[in-house]
Protein backbone atom coordinates (compact mmCIF):
# COMPACT_ATOMS: atom_id res chain seq x y z
CA UNK A 1 0.00 0.00 0.00
CA UNK A 2 1.00 2.99 -0.53
CA UNK A 3 1.17 5.85 2.61
CA UNK A 4 0.70 9.01 -0.18
CA UNK A 5 -2.43 7.75 -1.19
CA UNK A 6 -4.17 8.26 2.50
CA UNK A 7 -3.26 11.12 2.60
CA UNK A 8 -6.08 13.63 2.76
CA UNK A 9 -4.50 16.92 1.36
CA UNK A 10 -3.48 14.77 -1.88
CA UNK A 11 -5.40 11.64 -2.70
CA UNK A 12 -5.40 11.14 -6.21
CA UNK A 13 -6.74 7.39 -6.05
CA UNK A 14 -10.00 6.65 -4.16
CA UNK A 15 -8.73 3.58 -0.99
CA UNK A 16 -11.09 1.54 0.01
CA UNK A 17 -10.87 -1.46 2.45
CA UNK A 18 -14.33 -4.10 2.73
CA UNK A 19 -14.20 -6.52 5.96
CA UNK A 20 -17.02 -8.68 7.40
CA UNK A 21 -15.91 -9.33 10.92
CA UNK A 22 -18.18 -11.70 12.50
CA UNK A 23 -19.93 -11.59 16.11
CA UNK A 24 -22.04 -9.25 17.63
CA UNK A 25 -20.45 -5.96 19.15
CA UNK A 26 -21.66 -4.98 22.52
CA UNK A 27 -22.87 -1.13 23.15
CA UNK A 28 -19.45 0.88 24.60
CA UNK A 29 -21.83 2.83 26.76
CA UNK A 30 -22.74 -0.26 28.53
CA UNK A 31 -19.73 -2.83 28.27
CA UNK A 32 -18.32 -1.60 30.98
CA UNK A 33 -18.98 -3.09 34.80
CA UNK A 34 -17.48 -2.25 37.86
CA UNK A 35 -15.49 -4.64 39.92
CA UNK A 36 -13.50 -4.23 43.36
CA UNK A 37 -9.87 -4.69 43.07
CA UNK A 38 -7.34 -4.17 45.54
CA UNK A 39 -10.07 -2.42 47.72
CA UNK A 40 -11.03 -0.03 44.35
CA UNK A 41 -13.45 0.12 42.50
CA UNK A 42 -12.35 0.08 38.80
CA UNK A 43 -14.16 0.24 35.62
CA UNK A 44 -13.49 -2.98 33.13
CA UNK A 45 -14.76 -4.56 29.79
CA UNK A 46 -17.78 -6.79 30.48
CA UNK A 47 -17.50 -10.58 29.17
CA UNK A 48 -19.78 -9.46 26.35
CA UNK A 49 -17.25 -6.66 24.94
CA UNK A 50 -14.21 -8.44 26.05
CA UNK A 51 -15.27 -11.57 23.94
CA UNK A 52 -15.90 -9.47 20.73
CA UNK A 53 -12.69 -7.62 20.64
CA UNK A 54 -10.85 -10.94 20.68
CA UNK A 55 -13.16 -12.24 17.93
CA UNK A 56 -12.13 -8.77 16.16
CA UNK A 57 -8.32 -8.48 16.12
CA UNK A 58 -8.60 -12.52 15.82
CA UNK A 59 -10.42 -11.72 11.75
CA UNK A 60 -9.28 -8.10 11.02
CA UNK A 61 -5.46 -8.15 9.84
CA UNK A 62 -3.37 -5.62 10.38
CA UNK A 63 -2.81 -3.32 7.43
CA UNK A 64 1.03 -3.23 6.36
CA UNK A 65 0.44 0.85 6.21
CA UNK A 66 -1.72 2.06 8.35
CA UNK A 67 -4.30 4.62 6.77
CA UNK A 68 -3.85 8.12 7.41
CA UNK A 69 -5.54 11.13 7.33
CA UNK A 70 -9.31 12.00 7.48
CA UNK A 71 -11.17 9.11 6.65
CA UNK A 72 -14.93 8.08 6.31
CA UNK A 73 -16.48 4.58 7.45
CA UNK A 74 -19.77 2.96 6.36
CA UNK A 75 -20.54 0.09 8.91
CA UNK A 76 -23.13 -2.17 8.38
CA UNK A 77 -23.98 -3.73 11.77
CA UNK A 78 -26.00 -6.58 12.47
CA UNK A 79 -27.60 -7.74 15.57
CA UNK A 80 -29.85 -10.63 16.93
CA UNK A 81 -32.97 -8.52 17.76
CA UNK A 82 -33.40 -4.67 17.30
CA UNK A 83 -33.06 -4.42 21.01
CA UNK A 84 -29.55 -3.31 21.40
CA UNK A 85 -28.78 0.58 20.77
CA UNK A 86 -26.80 0.86 17.55
CA UNK A 87 -22.90 2.21 19.10
CA UNK A 88 -20.04 1.82 16.45
CA UNK A 89 -17.65 3.45 18.85
CA UNK A 90 -16.18 -0.09 20.12
CA UNK A 91 -15.72 -0.94 16.18
CA UNK A 92 -13.87 2.33 15.72
CA UNK A 93 -11.67 1.70 18.46
CA UNK A 94 -10.81 -1.57 17.68
CA UNK A 95 -9.89 -0.15 14.36
CA UNK A 96 -7.31 1.56 16.26
CA UNK A 97 -3.90 0.24 15.06
CA UNK A 98 -5.29 -2.05 12.38
CA UNK A 99 -6.48 -0.27 9.53
CA UNK A 100 -5.53 3.44 10.85
CA UNK A 101 -3.76 4.98 13.48
CA UNK A 102 -6.24 6.79 15.58
CA UNK A 103 -9.90 6.68 15.48
CA UNK A 104 -10.22 10.30 15.98
CA UNK A 105 -8.76 9.88 11.56
CA UNK A 106 -12.56 9.36 11.01
CA UNK A 107 -14.34 12.02 9.85
CA UNK A 108 -17.69 10.76 8.58
CA UNK A 109 -18.86 7.82 9.99
CA UNK A 110 -22.23 5.94 7.66
CA UNK A 111 -24.12 3.48 10.16
CA UNK A 112 -27.13 0.84 9.23
CA UNK A 113 -28.39 -0.91 11.96
CA UNK A 114 -29.93 -4.41 11.20
CA UNK A 115 -31.63 -7.48 13.07
CA UNK A 116 -29.74 -10.48 12.01
CA UNK A 117 -30.20 -11.82 8.19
Amino acid sequence: MNPDLYNSDDVTQLQALSQIIFGEPASKSNSRRVVRYGGMSRLIKSAKALSYSDAFKQQCGKLPTLMTGDLRVTLHIFYASRRPDLDESLILDLMQGLIYENDRQVKRASLLLGARP
